[in-house]
């Protein structure tokens, strides 16, 4: 296409093609990366895996269990597999990790999103090429909590605002913790643009700490307040892709976890499937009357 020419001529590219079929055969080629819609994810990482490449997948991992269990089934030989879930690597998300790790006892996070809503059309709230918000976005923040919280998840529940269709744009997801800790994720698009995006509090051991839009954090005791900024927004995207260089270039393993990647899908397809049931189980004891 134009536009792929185009980049490829702006940012010095050797070589550009529309066959994808010929980057994954080529044996030069050692890392894929993978920023294509969602529904072509799976299909794009098993066939690379396949082939021995490392694979950095621009969120999501995959769209419903037949993918992810297939995308499980490959054996990764010296390989990384990695999501790109830059806030774990955000500068205040590593001062922050490091605060909590000098407290040991369980953490109550509250994590909320001021979204913007999309259009009904929208692709990433069509099912089939998206997956809807939960999948295709609200992953990031299940992986954030995951990383604070450095335990795996034992419990994971989803509700939608009364009123949507089975593929919601508005959410809270709760998450409980095996060692304890708690967690709330709000995920709104019924907000205002003029509130911030992004808002991350932690009550932990008299402490609460809050990160604002990835510029301030904010630690509360009974000491003091202590404030953090930097100068511009960082959501870690360039730390997280640096990362992922290093670690190819160095063969050291993942920066995230395969683990962690796969318990986070898991858990999210189970919302999914859980939400989507409930959704269903209303609509026919709802309609049910009107048939009769």
């Amino acid at each position: 296409g134009l536009n792929s020419t185009y980049l490829a001529q702006k940012y010095k590219f050797k070589f550009v093609t529309t066959n994808i079929q010929e980057i994954i055969n080529d044996d030069l080629v050692k890392n894929i990366i993978i920023s294509t819609r969602h529904d072509s994810h799976a299909e794009l990482i098993i066939k690379s895996l396949e082939k021995g490449k490392n694979i950095f997948v621009e969120k999501p991992l995959c769209l419903n269990r037949e993918e992810f269990n297939k995308i499980k089934e490959i054996k990764l030989d010296n390989q990384i597999l990695m999501i790109g879930f830059n806030r774990r690597f955000s500068p205040l998300i590593k001062q922050l990790k490091n605060e909590l790790e000098k407290l040991n006892s369980p953490k109550s996070f509250i994590y909320t999103i001021n979204a913007e809503k999309l259009e009904k059309d929208h692709w990433l709230n069509d099912p089939n090429i998206g997956g809807g918000r939960l999948i295709g976005e609200g992953c990031h923040f299940v992986d954030l909590l995951r990383f604070l919280a450095s335990s795996k998840i034992k419990k994971f529940e989803v509700d939608n605002i009364k009123g949507e269709k089975l593929i919601s744009e508005t959410f809270i997801a709760q998450i409980t913790f095996e060692d304890g800790s708690i967690g709330t994720i709000n995920y709104f698009t019924n907000g205002n643009k003029n509130f911030q995006k992004e808002r991350l509090e932690v009550f932990c051991s008299g402490y609460i700490f809050q990160i604002n839009n990835f510029r301030e954090l904010n630690i509360i005791n009974s000491f003091k307040e202590n404030k953090k900024r930097i100068r511009k927004q960082d959501k870690g995207q360039d730390l997280c892709a640096e990362a992922f260089l290093i670690a190819t270039k160095e063969n050291n393993p993942s920066p995230i976890p395969i683990d962690e990647i796969f318990e986070v899908q898991d858990k999210l397809l189970k919302g999914v499937n859980l939400w989507a049931n409930v959704v269903f189980l209303a609509w026919v004891i709802l309609d049910y009357p009107q048939q009769q």
